[in-house]
């Protein structure tokens, strides 16, 4: 297999290292300044066992690179800006006949859980991927994961249900890179469960971080979501489960020189993208409230600010905690 990673930032320039010091065959795909220092200077990666330069094949877009049948694409840009890749890659010619979208399996590695649905639209063979990697892409080119001994934790499976031989391929050759992939016939299960811990990213964005003064907000948005989908009766791994199965796989050890990062969502906007992902995780729970008659408050405000803060470039972490308490107990 070829691995093509579409969209090679935090996540995606972690999978695709880790896969080539695997000896695996990886396509990185970026765009502007960070296509440029890939290409020019390869992929920087930093983990607790050191930084290794990767000069890794760097393309644009899809029109760069002729497709094979035995490429999987791997969808790791965020939500918002999934339906333009879909579109893109879809459509694109595989050697010796067909389409991607006909052919090859998409993996969909993004936080929330709309783009599996978007990528049905388009591909016959979408998977659905669980991402529990902590990793940071702030400078153009360079990007850091900290978790030890595994780098991720990476649910797999068919999209919307079950298994098959090529989800079990595909993590054969990830776990040969550090990057624990069981497959499961429920990944959207543990999508779910991650887009509730996702909904403390808008209050790390604008408010700088996650620590004791945000605890509370933090429950109120995950409590409301939790509500929201259980009134949707949609399942989702609860926090016992989830303790079981990652275990100590993943840890975090300050002295080995690599920083736990803040999450994605500060990461925009830092790098000032003018865009956030906001829409497709505490909007999910707001849409859903919607729907089935849920007041969503809380998940509401956060979702509106976050997006003002990306919309108007404001620096992350530039409003305290009690004006952002302020502006979700107005809104209840």
């Amino acid at each position: 297999m070829r691995y093509v990673i579409i969209g090679a930032g935090a996540v995606g320039g972690s999978v695709g290292g880790r896969l080539a010091e695997a000896g695996q065959d990886v396509v990185l795909v970026a765009r502007g300044a960070h296509h440029a220092a890939l290409r020019e200077h390869g992929l920087r990666l930093t983990t607790p066992d050191g930084t290794r330069v990767h000069r890794l094949p760097v393309v644009d877009g899809p029109e760069a690179l002729e497709l094979r049948p035995d490429d999987v694409l791997l969808l790791s840009v965020k939500t918002q800006d999934s339906t333009a890749a879909l579109d893109a890659w879809s459509a694109r010619p595989v050697a010796g006949g067909g389409t991607a979208g006909e052919l090859l399996p998409l993996v969909c590695a993004q936080n929330g859980v709309e783009s599996e649905r978007l990528a049905l639209r388009r591909f016959r063979h979408v998977y659905a991927m669980c991402v529990w990697l902590p990793a940071t892409y702030v400078e153009p080119g360079a990007v850091s994961a900290g978790g030890a001994p595994y780098t991720g934790m990476l649910h797999l499976g068919r999209y919307p249900s079950g298994t098959d031989a090529t989800a079990t391929a595909i993590a054969a050759g990830l776990e040969k890179g550090r990057l624990l992939a069981p497959v499961v016939p429920d990944a959207m299960r543990w999508k779910y469960a991650k887009l509730l811990a996702n909904l403390a990213n808008a209050i790390e964005a604008v408010t700088g971080g996650i620590g004791e003064e945000t605890w509370e907000l933090v429950r109120r948005a995950t409590a409301e979501g939790a509500t929201v989908l259980d009134a949707a009766g949609i399942a989702y791994v609860g926090p016992e489960e989830q303790a079981e199965k990652r275990g100590d796989h993943i840890t975090f050890d300050p002295a080995a020189g690599v920083e736990r990062g803040h999450g994605s969502s500060w990461q925009s906007l830092s790098r000032g993208t003018g865009t956030i992902e906001a829409d497709y995780l505490n909007g999910e729970i707001s849409l859903l409230g919607r729907v089935h008659g849920v007041a969503t408050p809380v998940n509401d405000t956060l979702q509106r600010t976050a997006n003002t803060f990306a919309r108007e470039r404001r620096a992350a972490g530039s409003m305290s905690v009690a004006e952002l308490t302020a502006l979700i107990d107005a809104a209840g």
